[in-house]
């Protein structure tokens, strides 16, 4: 069996994932993690991997097959992401919607011109909610897809918020409206505002001497985050936050409701997730779709590249004529 060599940069709690997904993977083999961080002080799974520096990075192009990009997309993915792919085929999880057009050019240019892969916007949404929306208005074309979120915490939302000044810690939690659920799942096709469908709860520890209204204020206002949302700020202390907040559950639901045939049958297809950890569960997905960069890349194929351009046997480890007899 062929062995990827992997290598992550950035080792917080996508970090840490990845690695453990990788670990469950035969296929491949972390040779390195990469952190802004001293690298003394970053303890892994596996003591035997190196820890680099990230400014150092540049030296290890011809050691890694595919390099799994674990930063925030508020701030870190804009920066780093065309940066290295550049460099080094790369995956990454970048999950602000409004902005993947733009991110996805950022990416081509570099990538192309490096002979490089470029995988963006690789998790569970987008990535797999992605997929099943494209699933659904493609075989049900008359109908409505709704996409629910939670109960759970968003990485990209509560990256967001611990990025705005005055904010110790944070976390931001979405909330699906049930009964707007229920009306999709009746085959009623609401036409449903942002607002309607979804409400956003955070919860703040502030930095000594910051100001409770001035970070509220910044927190409800963030344009591609809170600002088209209900969105309450709760302010706690630091040993309530760590004992109510440090699991990270999510999941959510993409339900396309429809009709097919001459006498415009109902059907309603969903896809749902129920996470117990949210960054495991994204950093497996990212770990299966390096499998699939590393193959693309195998077959001369270079850019950006999203979760719609990549077949999805490429995910699996299995060869072609093992899914067929196995899965098909």
């Amino acid at each position: 069996m062929t062995q990827i060599n992997i290598a992550i940069a950035g080792y917080g709690n996508l970090g840490r994932g990845a690695e453990a997904a990788i670990q469950q993977s035969p296929d491949m083999r972390l040779v390195a993690v990469f952190s802004r961080r001293d690298p003394a002080s970053v303890e892994l799974l596996d003591s035997s991997v190196p820890v680099h520096a990230m400014a150092d990075i540049e030296q290890f192009q011809n050691d890694i097959d595919v390099l799994i990009l674990c930063g925030g997309s508020k701030s870190d993915l804009p920066e780093q992401g065309p940066d290295l792919a550049g460099m080094f085929n790369i995956v990454d999880s970048f999950d602000t919607h409004a902005k993947i057009p733009e991110y996805f050019a950022a990416l081509d240019q570099p990538a192309q011109a490096a002979g490089k892969v470029a995988l963006l916007s690789v998790g569970w949404d987008p990535g797999l909610f992605s997929l099943n929306r494209l699933f659904g208005e493609a075989i049900l074309p008359q109908g409505e897809t709704y996409t629910f979120w939670g109960k759970g915490l968003s990485q990209g939302h509560s990256d967001a918020v611990r990025r705005v000044a005055g904010v110790k810690s944070g976390v931001q939690y979405t909330l699906p409206s049930e009964p707007a659920m229920a009306r999709v799942r009746n085959g009623e096709l609401p036409q449903l505002t942002t607002r309607e469908k979804h409400t956003r709860e955070c919860f703040i520890v502030l930095e000594d001497g910051a100001d409770a209204d001035t970070v509220r204020n910044t927190i409800v206002t963030m344009p591609d985050y809170f600002a088209d949302y209900d969105t309450t700020v709760n302010f706690i202390d630091q040993h309530t936050f760590a004992e109510q907040h440090s699991s990270m559950p999510h999941g959510g639901f993409v339900i396309r409701s429809g009709e097919s045939g001459s006498d415009n049958t109902k059907q309603v297809l969903e896809f749902s997730l129920k996470l117990g950890s949210n960054p495991e569960f994204t950093s497996s997905v990212l770990v299966a779709y390096a499998r699939a960069v590393y193959k693309l890349s195998q077959a001369g194929e270079t850019g950006a590249k999203t979760v719609f351009d990549v077949a999805p046997g490429l995910l699996s480890p299995k060869t072609p004529a093992q899914l067929r007899k196995e899965m098909l």
